[in-house]
């Protein structure tokens, strides 16, 4: 073992110096250099690995030569104080905090902390007990160690809400999900209950307003902008008005069928009708139409609202700028390809027990709560063939074109049907208007960079405050930059809640069969298509990664039913 007296401190005692002759000490090895500075008095003392490295090989090459008769000098070791770095995530807002024990200097301490923090420009989210909290993990700490922990965090933009309506009443079409229960507590599918209507003063809907969301900030205290909602504008339509205290709220002003549209409620006139048929004529009236018996064959009814129907629709044309509710069910027969003898056209949506032979149009959602039977749907929501329950609802044979997901109990039949189902054929529009509104916001970054740029260039204020002309149009020019602003934060909204529907579209819009798939179906979803040419049991049927998919894993779920 090497004499402890050949590696001594220095006179301030802050470096660890080694003085041997390497023929009278050496050879030596790095464990025996090592041995010297764990000794008490150097222990706490950096080693300076390249420096010993470097040392050890001088003295075993001079060693037993003429070279090796004199002293060599090195410093293996010394004090370093201990040590503070900083990780500061790319969007500053999270930072951590390392601490290194010292190698017998001095240590690092709350003030220490606090000057590295302003020196780094870290000012806010700050946490006084993690900071505390490090320091006291390093007292406990050995020479050399480290302890680490997030010790800031910035505060994420709270975006608003957007504005959305509370429909505070039922509607005619949510009667054919609300069958009648018996004494006995079995449920008379025949019997829908009375017909939903409203009374004057009656609380028909309520708009939540938008919100503004709150701003935030990261570490360095840069403000987050927030984003504001959507607003949407609540209207007092036919026979409603704004409750006198609040304009959030819409009341009826009438007594009547309550009927909802885009941007609040109507309450209409209701025609009621036993039947119709040769002895009425073809019905046109401008409100809703209650027909408690049934629409006969070659019968036309026309209705600015909605059109409900007790019985059946029997090769009949139906038009609402509301929903069409059928109680019973939809009957129709082929005309030629393609073509049927029933046709119903819904501004708002279709709800019908049982169809068959027949063509429904709807902008709004299709419900058929037992059977499509053979027909041609299309609407731009979603295709619901199934009753509350999830456990009855047929869809067979025809062309079912449903934007936003099919859902049915059953799809096909074992007979091998051929049925068309067709849903999630927008999403290349979808990505054409991102285009555009992407375009869009860009220009008006442009226009607005142009105006500061203007602003940036005028002479000082001392030389046109009193230009009379000079100052409307620098007032024109500022009101410009902030119609600019506005807008831009508009459409930048409009484009993230664009982008997250382009992003999710193949997994909000899919087929789900509650129960069954049978051969010769064929999918559509989005550009893909593949028909069955087996069965299949409870599945979701999707395109993921551009390929139709079959997962028999996830668990259905039924689409919304109003």
């Amino acid at each position: 073992m090497l004499d402890p007296e050949l590696l001594e401190l220095n006179s301030d005692k802050t470096k660890a110096e080694l003085r041997l002759i390497p023929n009278l000490h050496g050879p030596v090895t790095h464990d025996a250099i090592m041995r010297l500075l764990s000794l008490p008095e150097l222990a706490s003392l950096f080693p300076l690995e390249p420096t010993i490295t470097k040392t050890v090989t001088k003295i075993n090459s001079v060693c037993n030569k003429d070279e090796g008769k004199f002293e060599l000098f090195a410093v293996l070791a010394e004090r370093r104080d201990g040590g503070i770095a900083i990780e500061i995530s790319p969007d500053k807002m999270q930072a951590s905090l390392t601490l290194t024990a010292a190698w017998g200097g001095k240590e690092i301490d709350l003030p220490a902390i606090l000057t590295y923090l302003k020196k780094n420009n870290v000012c806010m989210g700050l946490s006084k007990l993690k900071i505390q909290a490090l320091l006291q993990q390093l007292g406990t700490l050995k020479a050399g160690e480290t302890c680490q922990s997030e010790i800031a965090q910035g505060k994420a933009a709270v975006n608003g809400k957007n504005a959305r309506f509370e429909r505070k009443v039922f509607l005619a079409r949510e009667r054919l999900l609300q069958p009648q229960e018996r004494e006995d507590g079995s449920v008379d599918m025949r019997n829908l209950g009375s017909m939903i209507m409203v009374k004057a003063n009656d609380v028909l809907m309520i708009k939540h307003p938008v919100t503004e969301g709150t701003p935030g900030y990261n570490i360095k205290g840069e403000v987050l902008k927030q984003k504001s909602g959507k607003d949407i504008v609540l209207q007092a339509g036919t026979g409603t008005a704004f409750h006198p205290k609040d304009h959030n709220i819409l009341i009826a002003t009438v007594a009547g069928q309550p009927v909802e549209t885009r941007t609040g409620m109507n309450v209409d006139d209701v025609l009621e009708l036993k039947d119709v048929d040769i002895g009425t004529g073809h019905i046109t009236f401008k409100g809703s139409i209650l027909i408690t018996g049934d629409v006969h064959e070659g019968m036309v009814v026309k209705s600015s609202g909605d059109i409900t129907v007790m019985g059946f629709v029997d090769s009949a044309t139906l038009e609402a700028e509301g929903d069409i509710i059928v109680s019973k069910g939809v009957i129709g027969r082929q005309v030629k390809v393609n073509e049927f003898s029933t046709n119903l056209y819904a501004q708002g949506q279709i709800c019908a027990q049982f169809v068959q032979y027949s063509h429904l149009v709807a902008k709004g959602n299709i419900l058929v709560t037992k059977q499509l039977l053979h027909s041609n749907t299309k609407t731009a929501g979603s295709l619901t063939v199934s009753d509350p329950s999830g456990r009855r609802g047929d869809l067979v044979g025809g062309i079912a074109h449903a934007e936003k997901g099919i859902t049915a109990v059953v799809i096909g039949a074992t007979a091998g049907t051929k049925t068309d189902l067709y849903c999630a054929m927008e999403q290349a529009a979808l990505k054409q208007d991102l285009k555009l509104l992407d375009e869009s916001v860009q220009a008006m970054v442009v226009a607005s960079l142009d105006i500061t740029a203007r602003l940036n260039k005028l002479p000082p204020k001392s030389e046109w405050q009193g230009d009379a002309a000079m100052i409307e149009q620098i007032k024109m020019m500022l009101d410009e930059k902030n119609r600019i602003m506005d807008e831009r934060a508009r459409e930048e909204l409009e484009f993230d809640n664009l982008k997250l529907e382009v992003e999710s579209y193949y997994e909000k819009y899919r087929i789900d069969a509650l129960k069954h798939v049978f051969l010769n179906v064929e999918v559509h979803i989005g550009p893909l298509n593949h028909r069955t040419a087996r069965e299949h049991g409870t599945c979701c049927i999707a395109n993921v990664n551009q390929e139709i998919n079959f997962d028999y894993n996830a668990k259905a779920v039924a689409l919304p039913m109003t």
